[in-house]
């Protein structure tokens, strides 16, 4: 019922700095409609405004599994953690197919139960 004001919302949201950009992932992942496909779907969105406004994306294989997915279950109410592990995977290498495949791959191991 409040999922197309509330995308329109997000898509208002800044994305100017890597934190602004957190903010608005964060937001994103609270707001979807969908249980299969949502995460490797918002991860890639992620990287590809990453990419448009700050030059980088997540080389997500140096992401941890484990701390990736409990950030997240706590990210709405502190985004702090996932800011932080995020951060240290940043990568301008934005445009090697290594890291883009590997970045891919990856998504599907963190939706493995």
């Amino acid at each position: 019922m409040f999922l197309k004001d509330t995308l329109k919302t997000i898509e208002k949201l800044p994305e100017r700095t890597f934190d602004e950009i957190i903010i608005k992932y964060v937001e994103m992942n609270i707001a979807h409609p969908f249980l299969e496909g949502n995460g490797r779907a918002t991860r890639i969105w992620l990287d590809l405004i990453l990419k448009k406004n700050l030059g980088l994306v997540v080389d997500w294989p140096k992401v941890d599994k484990v701390l990736y997915l409990q950030a997240m279950e706590r990210s709405p109410v502190n985004d702090l953690e996932i800011k932080t592990l995020l951060s240290k995977s940043l990568t301008d290498k934005f445009d090697d197919r290594e890291v883009i495949f590997k970045g891919l791959e990856q998504s599907y191991f963190y939706e493995e139960n």
